[in-house]
């Protein structure tokens, strides 16, 4: 993987926890996730999006329940602290102040 592609992985997973913070409840399905990344100028899969909410999951950002075609994922206290800058995870690009 090149820096390049780094870069827009870890800022496809900020913008992820950022959208899950504004979402009622904390949570969206992966469809809807899909679409708000590429008015983001993130333009992924469907495939590719559920990929990143797994990687989320595994470190503790957010949680995923599979609902038939889609899946929700809900964001956790964790993941709060991480899109507003006050927790780190390499991966995921921090905030701007």
């Amino acid at each position: 993987m090149t820096p390049y592609s780094d870069f827009i992985r870890q800022d496809v997973r900020l913008v992820l926890l950022r959208l899950l913070v504004e979402m009622t409840a904390y949570r969206a399905n992966s469809s809807v996730l899909t679409m708000a990344l590429d008015s983001y100028g993130h333009s992924l899969s469907r495939d590719q999006v559920k990929t990143e909410l797994h990687w989320l999951a595994e470190q503790g950002a957010l949680t995923l329940q599979d609902v038939g075609p889609v899946m929700v994922a809900t964001l956790s206290e964790r993941g709060q602290d991480i899109a507003a800058g006050r927790a780190r995870v390499p991966g995921i690009k921090r905030p701007g102040a």
